[in-house]
């Protein structure tokens, strides 16, 4: 895939940015989201990919666009599968809270893990801990094996978690070991990649969140050199049907990087939509809007991070 694929992705995250980020606080997370969608749909349009969505806002009788199967792209480039959230966290933008992103993850096709959509036990870390952790490890054994990772005291270690009742055991017991708990309302996609960027002040995701979610933050850990580890957590049989459809014979087993993203090629670009501890939320100043995003390569290495400013009144389609 072209490198050139990375600034183009961009243009993508920042259209939907800017868009939803108009409904900022106005408490009508739908409203943010489809906004987000629309202005994504539309600006795929100008990006030259084949490109299949097998992550996106539902199967094609719940979402009018980006929906599971969709074609994206203008027709050219290469064949390619699209992970996308128009709006991760929706509930922070309706509520004007920090963290909320528009992401976009890129691998060739058949490389990324069609993730149903349910919940996944997930743990993500950055680059020095790469390795030395494991789902299947108590909380008290990550902490300390990220802390010798990154020559950290563990008090000084800080663990993201969904602030959810089904964490509640975990919470305890990161707090036992005596490592720093940071509860988020919504948005472990930003969380999970912050643990892999330095400066951001996260060492650890912990806990169940979206399986998607799940996929989109291996992408971007895999070109930061971190780790995410998964594991489906299936509330019937019927799903547990729909994961052995998918090629996974047992529905519980641990996923690690290479089951969720494979290949040597992948980009994942994010726009803030609100600030955050990856980047800066949209500003507007008039006519005039600012953005801040990240994007990445794992190919090449390449990290880059992108302010725009955009004039608006010659980008009326972002509206």
């Amino acid at each position: 895939m072209d490198r050139e694929l990375a600034l183009e992705l961009v243009r993508v995250t920042e259209a939907a940015a800017m868009t939803s980020a108009r409904w900022m606080g106005l408490g009508n997370k739908e409203e943010a989201d489809g906004a987000a969608v629309d202005a994504m749909r539309r600006m795929f349009d100008t990006v030259q990919i084949r490109g299949t969505v097998v992550i996106g806002e539902g199967e094609i009788d719940e979402a009018p666009m980006l929906y599971i199967g969709e074609r994206v792209g203008c027709g050219g480039g290469p064949e390619v599968d699209v992970a996308v959230d128009p709006v991760e966290g929706t509930n922070l933008v309706a509520k004007g809270l920090p963290n909320s992103i528009a992401v976009i993850g890129v691998a060739a096709r058949g490389c990324l893990l069609h993730a149903p959509d349910m919940y996944m036990e997930k743990i993500a870390v950055g680059p020095c801990a790469a390795g030395k952790v494991n789902l299947d490890f108590s909380p008290a054994e990550n902490i300390a094996a990220v802390a010798k990772a990154s020559n950290k005291d563990i008090r000084d270690l800080v663990v993201v978690i969904l602030d959810r009742p089904r964490h509640e055991k975990i919470i305890y017991e990161v707090r036992q070991a005596g490592a720093r708990v940071k509860l988020i309302s919504d948005g472990d996609v930003a969380a999970a990649v912050s643990a892999a960027v330095a400066g951001s002040g996260v060492d650890m995701l912990l806990g169940i969140g979206g399986a998607p979610e799940g996929v989109l933050a291996a992408v971007a850990l895999k070109c930061l050199g971190g780790e995410i580890q998964g594991r489906l957590c299936p509330a019937s049989a019927a799903q547990e049907e729909r994961i052995i459809s998918m090629g996974i014979a047992n529905p519980r087993q641990l996923l690690t990087m290479e089951n969720l993203v494979r290949g040597e090629d992948c980009f994942f670009a994010a726009t803030g939509i609100t600030d955050g501890d990856l980047v800066r939320g949209v500003r507007f100043h008039g006519h005039v809007a600012s953005t801040h995003s990240i994007v990445m390569r794992y190919r090449s290495g390449t990290i880059r991070y992108v302010d725009a400013t955009h004039n608006l009144k010659r980008k009326p389609h972002v509206f």
